[in-house]
């Protein structure tokens, strides 16, 4: 069930973040967010779940319900004092509503739809994975001071990472954490650049620091090696650069172990409150939270599952932390009154649904502060596959796209990286353009290093370069068939939000 980005999400637009703050009606209070021990309690009746219980900070309550916790028959798995959200097990079906009845609780519910034991990401298709045969040919084209793989780094030259690296290739004082499947960090690409002090595995809903928690489990696991690479790839001669190669990159892994590798809430929530409390100063967020693609504030599980990963971005943010997410791959006007929800949920048995977005949010990317990324090919057109909206929209960034074909050796439109094991190969998708906005984000941050993440996404915005809206009816899969409409005009607009990012800017 690998969704990391593969599916539907969307984004930010200022009657959302109104829409939700009132929704939720609390912005937690900052400070230490470590977690507290685990307790255990009796087991129940029914099969065994997750939840999330979110109350109101402040050291007596929060012990109030940890005791009512093991009272319902729960088990608790860690408590994030600071924001109030404890990550809690239980057999007991009843569970979720005793506790929405405690004092001192303001929402409660089951992260999954399925028994524990049996969230997704944004790449577009399979992975191509590039051969030993074509990187040597391929090494053989490439331009004295490039990297061996570098000529089919389109995506570079589009937003103009390659003279920016030569300008500023960003700080080792920043880093940038990977919320994902883990990355490979002993890839030669990845290994000069990786901070194991700041990398964690938070799958369990409780970081795990133990060495090398934080690689993918499998090589199936590639999709967090990869966007690492387009992060932080060091130019030190093998394979391919990365936008910023000389930031620091972190592995936060969140993805389960097995092949659904699904984003289950309390683990985000974990690896929120690790990042900012190991100084990661940007997160790479190429995902949607399981088991929702849609999260209905009229539904408590639903609810509980946007207060307890709102708390954690918003504590994240105010120790000084940018959350960037991409936008989805269905295609989406995402500023309507009404989608289709065909996958939800997506850990049992998806039920049709139509929701309304300005009230069902998609998590984290409709969050407040959370910077939101579409996907853009070698033309500078909106990826085919790209969701998009006016207002929601932030900015773009190069996502890949198999219908926009550069003028490189491989002719691949899509985005080439690092892969597990040594290995480079193509994805295209908005997970691809997120993090090329993570990087830029980064040398923005190491140029301007005392620049909040409020002045980090005005920064973004005001570097990027905004092509404006199609003249031409948009047909993103050249079929004769219009795919999609673009609103707006040369400042903002519901493609590419307030344009393109551009690294060269950004370290001027």
């Amino acid at each position: 069930m690998f969704h990391l980005r593969s599916r539907r999400r969307l984004g930010l637009a200022v009657p959302v973040v109104l829409s939700l703050t009132a929704s939720l009606g609390f912005l937690p209070s900052a400070a230490s967010a470590a977690p507290a021990a685990a307790s255990t309690a009796p087991a129940a009746d029914g099969p065994s779940l997750a939840y999330v219980v979110n109350t109101a900070t402040g050291h007596r309550t929060v012990a109030s319900v940890r005791k009512a916790v093991t009272a319902n028959g729960g088990s608790i798995v860690a408590t994030y004092d600071r924001i109030g959200v404890l990550v809690v097990h239980s057999s007991n079906p009843d569970f979720g509503r005793k506790m929405r009845a405690v004092r001192g609780v303001q929402s409660a519910g089951a992260t999954r739809t399925a028994p524990l034991g049996a969230a997704g990401t944004t790449d577009e298709g399979a992975v191509q994975v590039l051969s030993k045969a074509q990187a040597a040919k391929l090494a053989q084209r490439s331009a004295s001071g490039q990297e061996p793989l570098e000529a089919d780094q389109w995506d570079l030259r589009a937003i103009g990472a390659d003279k920016a690296a030569r300008i500023n290739p960003g700080s080792r004082s920043v880093t940038v954490g990977v919320i994902d499947t883990g990355v490979d960090d002993t890839h030669p690409d990845i290994a000069p650049n990786f901070s194991a002090a700041q990398s964690a595995n938070c799958v369990s809903g409780k970081a795990d620091t133990t060495y090398g928690a934080w690689r993918p489990v499998d090589a199936d696991h590639y999709h967090g090696t990869h966007v690492a690479g387009e992060i932080a790839a060091a130019r030190n001669g093998t394979g391919v650069a990365g936008v910023a190669p000389g930031v620091k990159v972190a592995s936060i892994t969140v993805a389960q172990p097995d092949s659904t590798q699904l984003f289950y809430p309390e683990s985000v929530v974990c690896a929120f409150v690790f990042a900012a409390d190991h100084g990661v100063e940007i997160t790479n967020n190429s995902y949607y939270v399981d088991p929702w693609l849609y999260n209905c504030m009229d539904d408590p599980d639903q609810r509980a599952i946007v207060d307890a990963v709102n708390r954690a971005q918003l504590y994240a943010q105010r120790k000084g932390t940018l959350n960037v997410a991409s936008a989805g791959n269905s295609n989406d006007d995402l500023d309507v009154r009404a989608l289709v929800d065909e996958s939800s949920p997506d850990d049992s048995t998806p039920v049709t649904r139509t929701v309304d977005p300005h009230k069902c949010f998609d998590v984290p990317t409709q969050l407040p502060g959370v910077v939101t990324v579409s996907a853009t090919g070698v033309k500078g057109a909106k990826s085919y596959y790209s969701s998009y909206g006016k207002g929601v929209v932030d900015v773009a960034g190069p996502g890949g796209d198999r219908y926009q074909i550069p003028d490189t050796p491989s002719q691949n439109g899509r985005i080439l990286s690092t892969l597990p094991n040594g290995q480079y190969g193509f994805l295209q998708g908005t997970s691809m353009a997120s993090p090329h906005v993570a990087a830029v984000a980064a040398l923005l941050k190491s140029t301007h290093p005392r620049a909040t993440p409020a002045r980090l996404q005005t920064l973004l915005k005001a570097q990027a370069d905004n092509p404006g809206c199609p003249t031409d009816p948009y047909d993103g899969d050249g079929d004769g068939v219009v795919d999609a409409t673009c609103v707006g005009g040369k400042r903002v607009n519901g493609f590419y939000g307030s344009g393109i990012v551009n690294a060269l800017r950004a370290v001027r």
